[in-house]
């Protein structure tokens, strides 16, 4: 669409003021005293509504817009109304995705190399984006528009990630957007989500039981912002990003939702594989010549799994597809408001159907929860235990993910799965996009090429609006996407990104002009264990995309020639964007130490202080695999103790120390499946008294156990035993509190509102190691300590 002449220079961004000279009076209220009206910045007219929808870990094959199983009649009747794109690219997980998205650069340029819990000292892998690469939502904001996200943001480097900051990455500081509600990080409990309404931490408005779920939260919220930005300000357009956690795992759902699905997948992922490729060819989303690449070896055949296990695997399908029909429901009522607002035909709305492949991440057998295989230990979930929780998958007692076939299903028609940037499994999103004022063929198909780094282009030329040279006094290096607007106009126009690389844990590929070269390296659900290959030997394939839709058919033994020069082009693409050195440690780079990276926290002691909380895990000293203590100052009073002292993680994996009917307790939960508790034989006495926890580490290796002793002023008042703990990492997303516990809570003994402490906490330190035989602090020496930590 063409646009009128723009009065701004919009290349230097915040644009330079620029007064108007003229006659300056002495008097106000001379007569000749005149000056030009103050106008408020707006981009330039006609600038549409921008509305970025980004679904977490959905396949190409699982919705039904796409021929999947799940049930998505909101994308399904936009796409009637827009085009659906069928080659469209994301990077293979979601935080490189996010970020290349928010900027319009490859994930290795802006720091993504992997997610920010992996991030390295280099620095395609650091989770640092470069201040030469500022977001689409900073240039716009600073261009006129309202900008907003609702949802999940996991760009922040995991030690800026606490309540303080530094705010630099968050979305409503560095990242651009003037309003953000949601939650940072890869995942979220949905019924228990730790939230943010921009940098300060909130409780959810409801409880589970009062009917609450994050992704209806969001669509409150996204809906209530855009009707409020038309009533204050309907010149101004806005950029909403609407990024729900769904359906990234926990596959959280209520019940009604799933139970739609009984029976639909009892034959298992063999047959809906088939089933959605017929389907798909059907709608004519997938070429008529497509063919459906065979299961490898890694992933079980559903007739080979056990037949007691069976039930459970279909619950979580059945769980699942619920999950993106109710997600999807939500994704309506934002859209209902646009075309209530009358605004439908001038917002461009990207309905992207996931960030990155479908989620193998969840075992074989899938999983209770989902922690257990990311710290090693998914072997506790034995068939008979994942028998007695089925009924539970879903709900707010499940931390529930399916098994990897599942996840390849929901990739038809290609192979592997997110985290694989190799193949288009990993890589291939479908994407509709939806503007009555700028595309001329409603219900089309588009084919060419394109990538999520196109689309922050896109927007800046459905402005008008020119990428900007200079953002905040820093120069700007430039946008490494294609603007997709030219496949507005037509399904035959030449394709335009033309070179694209991928790689995530050394699993890579190039596409060129209709030809990919790519190489797996890794499997996605072997967390632990497993030999991987040298770099120099992994075996290379080769496709051709004109005639093979779905990498299909390797022809990497009838063209050595082509593939060679691509296997070229691919190193020469990942020098130029950092994507070097490669890096195929997983769980490794979880410790900070060895991954290089910086942390928020010091040494082998931490003080806390009352009401302190919402701290991430990054944001607290690691006792995991260690001895430690906990030691807390507090004043009970004529009422007896109760409450929390302190608690890390949550119900699905955790461990606190609190008072129950006067007593102080220990419990260590190890991932919602097991828990052991310790009890002081005697009240916490009235007055001022240090209580205190120490755990003997067995020692001998990871996840062991340890002896545990309570003491009030050094006395000792209660002794047990913890047999096993979580090596790696507690949650995705519970964090410690000190005096309450937010989420979900380590015990069953409280809830998050019924957990606050009844007494008066004066501090809490955790001290790594059993130094201190007096099993007391001094509180000259505690202070003394504390500033030589600092």
């Amino acid at each position: 669409m063409t646009h009128a002449p723009d009065r701004h220079s919009r290349t230097m961004l915040p644009i330079p003021d620029r007064p108007g000279w003229g006659l300056t009076t002495y008097d106000a209220k001379d007569p000749e005293t005149t000056y030009p009206p103050i106008e408020p910045l707006l981009p330039p007219e006609g600038a549409p509504n921008v509305v970025v929808v980004l679904l977490d870990d959905v396949g190409f094959g699982a919705s039904s817009a796409f021929g999947g199983p799940c049930n998505t009649p909101v994308a399904e009747r936009l796409a009637s109304g827009g085009l659906r794109f069928n080659r469209f690219h994301t990077t293979a997980l979601c935080a490189p995705t996010r970020q290349a998205l928010l900027t319009g650069r490859n994930h290795h340029s802006v720091g993504m190399g992997s997610i920010t819990e992996t991030a390295t000292s280099a620095p395609g892998n650091s989770s640092v984006r470069p201040n030469t690469k500022a977001p689409l939502a900073m240039t716009l904001k600073l261009n006129g528009y309202s900008t907003a996200q609702f949802g999940k943001c996991h760009e922040v480097p995991v030690w800026q990630s606490s309540p303080l900051g530094p705010f630099d990455a968050w979305p409503s500081a560095g990242g651009g957007f003037e309003t953000f509600y949601g939650f940072i990080g890869g995942e979220n409990n949905q019924w228990n989500p730790a939230l943010y309404d921009g940098t300060t931490p909130v409780e959810p408005p409801a409880t589970p039981d009062e009917g609450y779920h994050l992704t209806e939260d969001l669509a409150d919220r996204a809906c209530g912002w855009m009707r409020q930005q038309k009533a204050l300000m309907p010149d101004r357009p806005f950029f909403l990003y609407f990024a729900p956690g769904a359906t990234h795992a926990p596959h959280h759902v209520p019940l009604e939702w799933a139970d739609k699905y009984a029976g639909k997948f009892a034959d298992g992922w063999d047959v809906q594989r088939e089933r959605t490729f017929a389907r798909q060819k059907e709608l004519g989303v997938i070429p008529a010549d497509a063919g459906l690449t065979p299961r490898h070896d890694e992933i079980p055949a559903w007739d080979d799994m056990p037949d007691q296990l069976k039930p459970v695997l279909e619950r979580e399908m059945e769980v699942y597809a619920g999950f993106l029909e109710h997600t999807d429901h939500h994704v309506g009522r934002v859209l209902d408001t646009i075309e209530d607002l009358g605004i439908l035909d001038n917002t461009i709305i990207y309905y992207i159907v996931g960030d990155n492949g479908a989620s193998a991440e969840g075992t074989h057998n899938g999983a209770f929860n989902e922690m257990a295989n990311f710290n090693g230990m998914a072997a506790l979930e034995t068939p008979e235990f994942m028998v007695s929780k089925m009924d539970e998958f879903g709900t707010p007692s499940s931390y529930n993910h399916y098994a990897v076939g599942w996840a390849w299903a929901m990739d038809t028609p290609f192979q592997w799965t997110k985290q694989v940037a190799s193949h288009w499994g990993g890589t291939r999103n479908g994407t509709i996009v939806h503007w009555p004022a700028g595309i001329d063929e409603p219900g089309g198909l588009r084919s060419q090429f394109t990538h999520v780094i196109d689309i922050a282009p896109t927007v800046l030329e459905a402005a008008g609006l020119p990428e900007p040279i200079m953002v905040n006094g820093v120069q700007q290096s430039p946008m490494e996407g294609t603007s997709m607007l030219y496949t507005f106009k037509g399904a035959e126009v030449p394709e335009r990104h033309d070179l694209q690389y991928f790689e995530m844990f050394a699993n890579r590929g190039v596409y060129y002009k209709g030809w990919s070269a790519v190489t797996k390296h890794r499997t996605p659900w072997v967390m632990v264990g497993g030999a991987l290959p040298a770099f120099d030997d992994d075996v290379w394939e080769l496709y051709d995309g004109a005639s093979d839709y779905s990498q299909a058919n390797d022809l990497a033994a009838e063209h050595p020639q082509m593939l060679a020069k691509l296997q070229r082009l691919w190193l020469i693409e990942a020098t130029k964007y950092n994507v070097l050195p490669m890096d195929d440690r997983t769980s490794e780079r979880l410790e900070p130490q060895m991954a290089g990276r910086p942390t928020l926290v010091h040494g082998t002691t931490q003080l806390f202080y009352p009401g302190m909380g919402r701290l991430s895990e990054n944001s607290v000293v690691s006792i995991k695999n260690k001895s430690f203590s906990v030691t807390a100052e507090m004043t009970v009073g004529d009422r007896m103790a109760e409450g929390v002292i302190i608690a890390q993680g949550g119900r699905f994996g955790g461990w606190s120390v609190y008072a129950v009917d006067g007593r102080a307790k220990f419990v260590y939960n190890v991932l919602g499946i097991h828990s052991f508790a310790v009890e002081a034989e005697a009240p916490i006495p009235s007055g001022t008294h240090q209580v205190r926890m120490e755990f003997a580490y067995d020692g001998g290796g990871l996840a062991k156990g340890g002896d545990v002793t309570l003491y009030y002023d050094g006395d000792a008042v209660g002794s047990g035993r913890v047999a096993a703990t979580q090596p790696m990492v507690f949650s995705a997303d519970e964090t410690t509190d000190i005096g309450y516990e937010s989420g979900s809570t380590v015990t069953p003994d409280y809830t998050s509102r019924t957990s606050r402490f009844t007494g008066k906490i004066h501090w809490v330190q955790i001290d790594l190691g059993l130094d201190d035989h007096d099993h007391f602090i001094d509180p000259d020496e505690r202070f003394r300590i504390a500033m030589a930590v600092q």
